[in-house]
């Protein structure tokens, strides 16, 4: 005769065993019943954290990755959707967040335990329902144009999150019970990790059938590296950067337990810092500066780029435009052209602007030419992009040309500028055969005739305009990108010629950056550098 076992554990117990078990379900008594036992027990994990399988939102996926503290929080409020999301198109796989309960016992999305700081409220954070908690403005404080942004919702943020960017939940005050269940709602389990004290991942997990991963710190003070892995068994650790090693990260790896290093502060969240713990091993990066660990990491796997990429009014993702901060920025990042936009002001002095008003990125009105320095001198070039930069300046065009420092290329755009004043500044700082210049043909000409080695880049706006362009001996064409192709840039090679492009709008995506380094392409100028340094990644894959 031969015994059954019900559908249920014929289902579940062969996934840890190769042996077929047999149960009669009409057997009665103790035995039947011991052998459920034995079945649950056999099929049940009880160390299913370690070798845990995230969702992975860059394709294919890079060994270490980044998370960004609270966000991308230097372009938009902390902890908000516009920051978290904005890793998405920056290719930073993991935003760090903060959650707290809510009086009413609602997860909300906030680091502080009162409001002062991130909102227009008052208080505690725990004093307030979440309804009350979505009046308030979570945005004006860091910018005018952020005004609507409200606090999140833990529900609100997994279901925004989904599919694009991983989320590192740093549990301030939370219920683990409700945690667990809202998580496992969103179906967001794979793409989040849940950071806290052991007592409360215990919860979690209980809660969650262990479905859902965690983090803990290491070391804690009451616990071992074996009773951490025994008794805490988690999907990764948090180690501050101080006691980070090898050997620590070889051992962690070994129990299938991955190792985030969370470097923030001046000491660690720096290149030297970010290479000490990428020679370590670490799996994840926490930092303040996401740009900067992704490029300092890529450029350790690929030390000679592709193409050169030239950052437009400065790295003006991460800074207000044409200000010290982008243009420093851009330098740290270790650009190889940095554009900037000349103009003067009603008493001759130049400054970096690109409109020809003032309207759009400082707080000031009108033309540029209609003020005096001293006057633009006292507006904020940066509160329109955020108050960390609120006490930022429209700058001099010879203090944006020190700030570039001595290894970038000037790519200056001279606006409105005559071509003797240019020369006298480009002398000044060493930048005749460091720099481009960037005007009409007529204008390039003068230039040229008061210094032939300068380095002239005219527009190339139609390929039918090549032979004219080209009669004028530039240094390279600034070519409309709808016109790229490979024989158009071999042509320009060919007469010894540099290919430019700005990639703007609908053509700063990959696929469009992939194509033209396979064309090329000399200089690729962008607003999104992290998008091109993904596009040189994965053409150096396809290309060793």
């Amino acid at each position: 005769m031969t015994s059954k076992i019900s559908p249920v554990l014929a289902q579940r117990f062969p996934r840890n065993s190769g042996k077929a078990l047999l149960i009669d379900p009409k057997e009665s008594g103790m035995h039947f019943r011991l052998a459920v036992f034995l079945v649950l027990a056999l099929t049940t994990p009880t160390a299913a954290q370690p070798n845990y399988q995230f969702f992975e939102p860059v394709q294919p996926p890079r060994a270490t990755q980044v998370m960004a503290h609270r966000g991308m929080h230097m372009l938009a409020p902390e902890n908000s959707l516009s920051a978290v999301l904005a890793c998405a198109p920056d290719y930073i796989e993991w935003a760090e967040v903060d959650i707290r309960l809510t009086k009413d016992g609602r997860h909300v999305v906030i680091h502080d335990d009162n409001l002062e700081r991130c909102t227009d409220g008052k208080g505690n954070v725990a004093d307030f329902d979440l309804a009350d908690l979505k009046k308030l403005d979570a945005g004006s404080w860091f910018a005018r144009r952020f005004k609507d942004a409200r606090l999140l919702s833990l529900v609100e943020l997994l279901t925004a999150a989904k599919g694009k960017v991983n989320l590192y939940l740093d549990c301030k005050r939370v219920d683990p019970e409700l945690l667990a269940k809202e998580v496992l709602a969103a179906e967001m389990e794979r793409q989040v990790i849940v950071y806290g004290q052991p007592e409360m991942l215990a919860k979690v997990r209980a809660a969650a059938g262990n479905k859902i991963p965690t983090m803990t710190k290491f070391p804690l003070k009451t616990m071992t590296f074996d009773s951490l892995v025994k008794d805490v068994d988690p999907a990764a650790v948090e180690i501050d950067p101080d006691d980070v090693t090898a050997e620590l990260c070889k051992a962690f790896h070994a129990k299938g337990i991955k190792v985030q290093a969370k470097v923030l502060g001046e000491k660690w969240d720096n290149a030297t810092g970010w290479g000490k713990m990428l020679e370590a091993g670490v799996d994840w990066l926490q930092t303040d500066d996401p740009a900067g660990v992704r490029f300092a990491e890529v450029r350790r796997r690929i030390p000679n780029f592709p193409v050169k990429i030239s950052y437009h009014r400065g790295a003006n993702r991460y800074a207000p435009e044409n200000t010290i901060p982008a243009i420093e920025k851009a330098a740290a990042l270790e650009a190889d052209y940095i554009e900037i936009d000349i103009r003067p002001t009603k008493d001759g002095k130049y400054m970096l602007l690109h409109d020809g008003t003032l309207n759009r990125t400082t707080n000031g009105k009108g033309p540029i030419r209609d003020s005096t320095f001293a006057e633009v001198a006292k507006l904020s070039a940066g509160a329109w992009f955020g108050g960390p930069f609120a006490q930022t300046r429209v700058p001099l065009f010879s203090d944006g040309l020190t700030a570039m420092g001595k290894k970038s290329h000037a790519y200056l755009d001279a606006k409105d500028i005559t071509p003797a004043d240019l020369l006298d500044a480009m002398r000044k700082h060493e930048l005749v055969e460091r720099s481009v210049v960037y005007q009409s043909k007529e204008y390039l000409a003068k230039l040229k005739a008061l210094e032939p080695k300068v380095r002239p880049l005219p527009p190339l706006r139609r390929a039918d305009q090549f032979e004219q362009v080209a009669a004028t001996a530039p240094y390279g064409f600034d070519s409309n990108w709808s016109i790229l192709s490979a024989e158009l840039i071999a042509k320009a090679h060919k007469a010894g010629i540099q290919v430019f492009s700005d990639a703007m709008g609908a053509n700063e995506r990959i696929e469009q950056f992939q194509k033209a380094i396979g064309w090329g392409i000399d200089v690729i100028q962008t607003d999104h550098p992290l998008r091109v340094l993904r596009a040189i990644e994965l053409f150096k894959q396809q290309n060793p």
